[in-house]
């Protein structure tokens, strides 16, 4: 996708569609990066770059200040940029998220908080799509926010996008999370039992 104003990137948009050239030749492909160093910006501009390329409508939000729905979010060390003129719901460059305010407004709370942890997931998985998916549910699950219900709220979102050659078709990226949200919550449950507290040994059954 491209950024209206901030023509001289390209961001990852997880959540959408293929990230679309940018108008000059030398523009930064966000897909060449490792992503694995924290706030590395070796293939991507800087946040304060970033904020003069989408003017003063964008707005920075620093690392542990940023909530959704009232519930609060962080990745890592990372600040977020909220720009309602990105054209994909979230983005993200290395060593910082991009969230379109405007596009996120209707969506329901775990669809806000994938939104978010996808791009947050491209920060610590590097470019691929599914690594990203998955980091998402699976932040989703150990912190709580994720259920059955949210589960599909972010399944209905994501099966109406079209895959491209970077993102599998939406109802594909629908089962693999849906099969990897499964598998989680049959482990944490097994966690759970298996931390209960201990009973002591008896004579036999009560009776």
């Amino acid at each position: 996708m491209r950024d209206g104003r901030a023509s001289l990137w390209l961001a990852l948009t997880g959540a959408l569609g293929l990230a679309l050239c940018a108008v000059q030749a030398t523009a930064v492909r966000a897909q060449d990066w490792s992503g694995s160093t924290e706030g590395s910006t070796t293939s991507g501009p800087t946040v304060e770059d970033y904020l003069k390329e989408a003017g003063p409508d964008a707005k920075l939000v620093n690392q542990g200040a940023l909530k959704i729905d009232g519930r609060p979010v962080n990745c890592g060390k990372r600040p977020t940029v909220l720009n309602s003129n990105f054209d994909s719901w979230g983005g993200a460059f290395p060593g910082f998220v991009i969230l379109n305010t405007k596009k996120i407004a209707g969506l329901s709370t775990p669809v806000k908080l994938y939104v978010y942890s996808h791009e947050c997931g491209h920060q610590f998985e590097g470019p691929d799509e599914t690594k990203a998916d998955l980091f998402a549910i699976r932040r989703g699950v150990t912190r709580g926010w994720l259920d059955a219900v949210g589960m599909e709220d972010i399944c209905t979102f994501i099966s109406t996008l079209k895959g491209d050659g970077v993102h599998p078709p939406g109802p594909e990226r629908c089962e693999t999370m849906r099969k990897y949200y499964r598998e989680l919550v049959v482990t944490e449950s097994q966690k759970t039992t298996s931390t209960s507290a201990p009973q002591p040994q008896t004579l036999g059954p009560a009776q």
